[in-house]
């Protein structure tokens, strides 16, 4: 069985490096659940170097991040986890902006859950 860890999108250490504090990288809108050995790999990278990386993993490169090993499948997973697919083609928005983002997308799954009931 695989542990897993929450995880910040953007990481805690990145941001407090950029000077963010407890309040703003500890939003729901930042976590996603992962893998704990997932977490450890991307430690504080930046997400357009780790996301960049997990593109190369899909393109044939160096397995660094799990098992995902194509892009329809990293397409499924962040669309599961209601992240914005142009983090895969590095475009990777400012914090603030992916906040929004990340919540636009969350209220819209939610939405939809709603409508089938």
């Amino acid at each position: 069985m695989n542990r897993s860890d929450v995880h910040h999108v953007f990481p805690k250490k990145h941001l407090k490096s950029h000077g963010r504090h407890k309040g703003e990288y500890n939003q729901i809108a930042n976590y996603v659940r992962a893998q704990s050995e997932i977490n450890i790999a991307i430690g504080d990278k930046a997400p357009e170097k780790y996301f960049g990386e997990l593109v190369e993993q899909c393109n044939g490169g160096k397995k660094k991040y799990g098992g995902i090993t194509s892009r329809e499948e990293l397409v499924a997973n962040l669309r599961a986890h209601c992240l914005p697919e142009s983090l895969l083609d590095g475009e990777v928005p400012d914090y603030d902006a992916f906040l929004e983002q990340r919540r636009r997308l969350m209220a819209k799954k939610i939405q939809q859950w709603f409508e089938v009931l």
